[in-house]
């Protein structure tokens, strides 16, 4: 049921991304009056599931669920019409636009899916407004796996800054060690300010990580729920009981506790708990898999002051222009960190399953907004890459057009489309073949 739901909740943003971005180029050629032949959601090769016509543009869906398109008469796209190219051009034609024309359809879909993005924002903030831990609100420090304790960071340092610099947002973090390609990290240990100098090489390492879990939040263990079954609830142990040591050891915290208790299993163990102000003890027998079936509180507020921000609709909007200038800027510092040699980013690049699995697997309208919001972007700024056969390429030669006034060949146009398709249908292949290796490989 989980990847069904991931996998319509991907199909929906695709779908939209895709009707958006197809439409964008649709408005522009209608307002310069220039024929639309084919407005498509996905691909049609042999056959489509569902299309109708009205006046000149037939409308579809197609049955490849690889993109969409629309189809400009007079235009050399993943079509190849070459027999309609021979011959004379028609006044509705692309060909017969003026260059600046052709240009603001050509940015037509890159344009409605930043637009896009925007509305998103602005919806969002709007509806849900804000919520984010702040970092120097994490009194009892931060929690590190074995990428993080190689980065030179331990449990309990309290991070002040990165670079010098400030993260408001505590879950920021790991986004901008990588994004911003941090050289040092500031922590306050054991009441001493250190200054720890992020080693060489380590970038490719952290891109690797399936997560941000190589840095999270410490807290104190306060029972909250207890699975089927539960060892420690079989022991009396009970909800809101907070767990302070194991045996003869302090474990103030829940991965000080989660670690430990890890040392004992088939063994019966003392738990220290605080009730209700008192101290009790609980004699709790340890099973093979060294869990005891207790979870910790999920809403942290009680332990940290999460800021909350409500924005009105006014207030919004500049608020998700800036989101989107920002995601913007994220992402082709992600695109820089692609062509890397040094850090090497090209080896976790993901196709279809990546995007899928970026989904929750229970229906969350935030979430599916926040991801279609990154998603439009993204596809805002791929598509503008000067690569023949993506709105970037057309760009490009648009340009070349307007500045040396001398317009590239049909036939020129014709040998760039096809060179573009192959680079297109090669990095879909390297995408979703990394996909699969993930799959059969477990890395």
């Amino acid at each position: 049921m989980e990847i069904f739901i991931k996998i319509v909740q991907f199909f929906l943003s695709l779908s939209i991304l895709v009707i958006i971005h197809e439409f964008g180029h649709f408005i522009a050629a209608k307002a310069f009056k220039t024929r639309v032949e084919k407005f498509y959601l996905f691909f049609d090769p042999w056959f489509s599931l569902f299309k109708f016509k009205k006046g000149d543009t037939e409308y579809g869906v197609g049955w490849l669920p690889l993109g969409g398109y629309v189809k400009i008469s007079g235009m050399i796209d993943e079509s190849m019409d070459k027999e309609a190219m021979k011959l004379p051009p028609k006044s509705y034609e692309f060909r017969s636009k003026p260059s600046w024309q052709r240009l603001i359809i050509m940015l037509g879909g890159v344009t409605m899916n930043i637009l896009l993005a925007i509305a998103i924002y602005i919806g969002m903030l709007f509806t849900w407004g804000e919520e984010y831990l702040p970092t120097e609100s994490l009194k009892y420090g931060i929690v590190v796996d074995s990428v993080g304790a190689e980065l030179g960071l331990q449990n309990g340092d309290k991070i002040l800054t990165l670079d010098h610099e400030k993260v408001e947002s505590f879950s920021k973090i790991p986004k901008k060690l990588i994004l911003d390609e941090v050289k040092t990290i500031q922590v306050l240990r054991d009441g001493q300010h250190i200054e720890l100098q992020v080693p060489d090489g380590y970038l490719s390492i952290l891109i690797k990580q399936k997560s941000a879990d190589f840095i999270s939040i410490r807290f104190p263990f306060e029972v909250d729920r207890f699975v089927k079954n539960s060892p420690a609830k079989e022991a009396g142990m009970e909800k809101g009981d907070i767990i302070v040591g194991l045996n003869d050891g302090p474990t103030e915290f829940f991965d000080e506790f989660k670690t430990e208790i890890q040392k004992h299993k088939n063994e019966t163990v003392t738990v220290h708990v605080l009730r209700e102000g008192d101290s009790v003890n609980i004699q709790v027998l340890v099973p093979e898999e060294g869990l005891i079936g207790v979870a910790p509180v999920a809403n942290l507020s009680k332990y940290f002051d999460i800021k909350e921000k409500d924005y009105s609709f006014a207030e919004a909007i500049p608020a998700g222009i800036s989101k989107t200038w920002y995601g913007i800027g994220d992402y082709f510092k992600q695109l820089k960190l692609i062509f890397s040699p040094e850090v090497k980013a090209w080896e976790s690049v993901g196709g279809f399953v990546t995007i899928g699995n970026l989904f929750p697997a229970t229906w969350h309208w935030e979430a599916f907004w926040r991801l279609t919001a990154f998603l439009s972007i993204m596809l805002a700024i791929l598509n503008v890459l000067p690569i023949p056969a993506l709105d970037g390429g057309h760009v490009m030669f648009l340009m070349y057009e307007i500045i040396t006034r001398r317009k590239p060949s049909d036939k020129f146009m014709e040998y760039a489309q096809v060179v573009g398709m192959v680079i297109l249908f090669s990095l879909l292949i390297f995408a979703n073949g990394n996909d699969l290796f993930k799959l059969f490989t477990g890395k």
